[in-house]
């Protein structure tokens, strides 16, 4: 993947965090912000906008989705049998994508007490296989 795309598909993912999901959106507790379980993370990206965390929270969603993004993209970059996860140009929307996670967590209850990290990129691999 090219340099541009890798930016682009790392934008996109950590944008769709961005905005709370409908009636899902919660406070995030001290303790889901050490994000141990996918659980954790869903409660942190989707904090109502009138919470206190809101932009802390936000923020953490964010900067957590970049860094794992970031590390499957440079994996994947110098070994081409490590890509597994092709997003289309355009990337989705922040809401689209972020609505289709959240759906799919709920979707795939099992995956909501596996490391988010996991979780992501078990999303991901579905929804953007390679083909």
């Amino acid at each position: 993947m090219a340099y541009r795309q890798v930016s682009i598909a790392v934008t996109a993912f950590l944008l769709m965090a961005a905005a709370p999901v409908g009636k899902i959106a919660q406070a995030a507790t001290a303790e889901q912000f050490q994000v141990r379980t996918t659980a954790d993370y869903v409660a942190v990206c989707t904090t109502s906008p009138n919470d206190d965390t809101y932009q802390a929270a936000i923020a953490f969603c964010h900067g957590f989705a970049v860094g794992a993004y970031q590390y499957y993209a440079a994996v994947a970059e110098v070994s081409s049998q490590d890509r597994y996860v092709c997003l289309p140009d355009p990337p989705p929307s922040r809401v689209t994508a972020l609505t289709e996670f959240v759906t799919w967590v709920k979707g795939n209850p099992q995956y909501m007490q596996d490391r988010p990290v996991d979780s992501i990129f078990h999303f991901l691999k579905t929804r953007y296989p390679c083909s």
